[in-house]
């Protein structure tokens, strides 16, 4: 398994917000117009589950697996090229102030780890870019 970890973001909003909206992924209606429209064919959800289809990767969708009350959500890929987990774990900086990092844990076979790891990376940081921006109240 390797590891992808994002920078960490802070987050202009209360941990317990921050958490209130990441682990209810029906939130994700709110970010709808933020998806990069060039890379995106579809996009869909439910409180539990996202599915995607990004190209090159073809399609995606992850569930929720584990919601550690306002520090973690963990989610499991149902359907991707590669098997992976992905968490977003957030902290409290102050009553009104937190920070995030998104990780992504993938089984990416050795000969693939030089064409994928830069562009999963990539992938990590835009992910936890476009959670950091979101009006979490």
């Amino acid at each position: 398994m390797t590891k992808f970890e994002s920078s960490v973001k802070q987050i202009p909003y209360s941990v317990e917000d921050v958490y209130r909206n990441i682990s209810d992924l029906n939130n994700l209606e709110r970010v709808r117009d933020r998806m990069p429209k060039d890379k995106l064919n579809s996009f869909s959800f439910d409180s539990d589950s996202v599915s995607v289809n990004v190209d090159p990767v073809g399609d995606l969708k992850l569930r929720i697996i584990e919601r550690e009350e306002n520090k973690c959500v963990k989610f499991e890929s149902e359907s991707s090229p590669v098997p992976f987990n992905l968490w977003v774990q957030v902290l409290p900086v102050s009553e009104a102030e937190s920070k995030m990092r998104v990780t992504v844990q993938a089984d990416v076979p050795f000969m693939l780890k030089g064409m994928v790891a830069g562009p999963l990376q990539d992938g990590v940081e835009k992910i936890a870019d476009v959670l950091s921006k979101i009006p979490f109240k």
